[in-house]
């Protein structure tokens, strides 16, 4: 079946804030902030989505997808990752500059071209910001990972991943040194969501307690 752009990204985006929401359904307001439209046409692409066997959408109940959703969800993700992978380690991408264009290039590739980057990176784990890549038959990882925020002082991590892209921000954090397989340690936390104070690679620096708890790190001997 035929699917268009529309369809994968908000397939993409209710898997996305169904993580957040845990056991919840996905509210309509929620929907449209993370896709940037009104009310009104998420409720009918919902009602659209709910048509194609792709949604269980009830009106104030939220709505969840379904298991071929969320197959089809997994597919574009892993095609976005991959290619987030290939742009960096082939084509010399700074990791602050591959999401912009896997999301122009992510609806459009082939299956065999999916196979062709996932055996030239010898089948990454990961992508540049540390976030699983779902596998070739649909199923997303589990990394158990602990905010940088939560973490007691004085304990070694390995830094696994970074939730928020935003450029800017993956720009701020290479500048500091904190990038995915680096070690870090909490040195100091200032109470009230102050800022955090993190030894990286033996060099100290301070971060925001909102970047911090967008940091997710491993123990070292489990990363």
């Amino acid at each position: 079946m035929s699917r268009s752009q529309s369809v994968e990204d908000y397939l993409k985006s209710i898997y996305k804030l169904q993580q957040e929401e845990e056991k919840k359904g996905v509210s309509t307001t929620k929907l449209a902030a993370e896709i940037g439209v009104s009310n009104a046409s998420v409720t009918n692409m919902l009602k659209r989505l709910s048509d194609m066997g792709m949604v269980n959408y009830e009106s104030y109940y939220g709505t969840r997808l379904t298991d071929s959703g969320e197959k089809i969800a997994l597919e574009i993700i892993r095609h976005h990752r991959l290619l987030e992978l290939y742009l960096k380690e082939m084509m010399g991408y700074s990791w602050d500059e591959v999401h912009d264009e896997a999301e122009k290039l992510e609806h459009h590739i082939s299956e065999q071209f999916e196979d062709k980057i996932a055996e030239l990176l010898n089948d990454p784990k990961v992508d540049p910001h540390g976030d699983p890549i779902p596998t070739k038959d649909g199923k997303m990882p589990k990394i158990q990972t602990k905010r940088l925020s939560s973490v007691e002082a004085n304990q070694p991590f390995i830094v696994r991943r970074v939730k928020n892209q935003s450029p800017e921000l993956l720009r701020y954090l290479e500048k500091q040194g904190i990038i995915p397989g680096v070690k870090i340690e909490v040195v100091s936390k200032e109470p009230f969501d102050g800022p955090v104070q993190v030894n990286v690679e033996n060099r100290t620096t301070t971060i925001g307690f909102k970047i911090a708890e967008d940091i997710y790190v491993v123990d070292p001997a489990g990363g």
